[in-house]
């Protein structure tokens, strides 16, 4: 055999022995929740839930997150991607959606005979770090968060008027913030860190609407930027911080501040996967 036909096979060899991803993909059917979930070829896959944003629609079944959600099955978890706003047979806009609703796609996912059902991470975006916190906060089968540029309290659904709650638990609203008088100066220029700052003001209204960060079962991670134009993060991940050092936390937990925007969170999916390897496959 020449050199260059040896070189050729070797090639061939070469990509041929490269580990493979192969995976599945589900459509769950849950109400008023898009739930699609991926799965590897391996058994008992410790479960990551995806949320999205205010954008809207599911976004980690689009192309832009797919290297990520593939860097998921790749390391060996099932990804269960859940749209629950703006997509089809969801809720058109973010206004009091139903935690309850969202949990039952976990549940559902969690029946998958590849799944395991005893480990179960939520990460979220935005306000979907949000939804990820106060999931974590209601069900103690969540095994572990991470919320990135998220909020510490619960505020106003997205309509014209603001004012209904985001979420609803059981068919009730929770407690939000709501926009008060200090908060429209900035409203009408569109500053929403502005508005946030100054609805924050409302310190009763914030005591009341606070998410129970304290009552996660499981180890939280905060990812937060400094230069955010949403909201306020560090501070809200501060505050967050505080309170489970207050309550005897008896789980890891950190903020990480980045240098950035309110998306420079979502660049450093090196930590998350870090954080998980530590905290979530390591545990139990």
């Amino acid at each position: 055999m020449d050199l260059k036909k040896a070189k050729q096979l070797s090639l061939v060899l070469f990509f041929f022995l490269l580990p493979t991803v192969v995976f599945s993909q589900d459509t769950l059917k849950v109400k008023n929740v898009e739930a699609v979930l991926y799965t590897n070829n391996q058994a008992k896959q410790p479960l990551v839930v995806g949320l999205g944003g205010s954008e809207g629609g599911n976004a980690w079944t689009s192309d832009y997150w797919k290297k990520t959600r593939e860097q998921f099955l790749a390391k060996g978890y099932a990804f269960l991607a859940i749209g629950y706003f703006g997509c089809k047979g969801t809720p058109k806009i973010l206004d009091q959606i139903a935690i309850d609703e969202v949990y039952q796609a976990i549940a559902t996912a969690k029946k998958y005979q590849k799944v395991d059902s005893n480990k179960i991470a939520v990460l979220g975006g935005s306000r979907g770090a949000d939804l990820a916190l106060l999931l974590g906060s209601y069900y103690p089968d969540i095994d572990l968060v991470i919320g990135m540029s998220a909020s510490h309290a619960v505020f106003p659904g997205h309509t014209q008027h603001f004012t209904s709650s985001c979420w609803t638990f059981k068919g009730k609203e929770l407690p939000f913030i709501p926009v008060n008088d200090q908060a429209v100066p900035f409203l009408m220029k569109r500053d929403l860190r502005g508005t946030f700052t100054a609805m924050m003001q409302d310190s009763l209204a914030e005591q009341k609407a606070l998410i129970k960060v304290e009552r996660i079962n499981g180890p939280v991670l905060l990812l937060s930027a400094d230069k955010d134009e949403m909201i306020p993060a560090v501070q809200m991940g501060e505050k967050m911080i505080s309170r489970l050092k207050d309550s005897g936390f008896k789980y890891p937990f950190e903020q990480v501040v980045y240098q950035g925007s309110h998306t420079e969170p979502t660049k450093h999916f090196d930590k998350v996967f870090a954080f998980l390897e530590s905290n979530f496959l390591k545990r139990r």
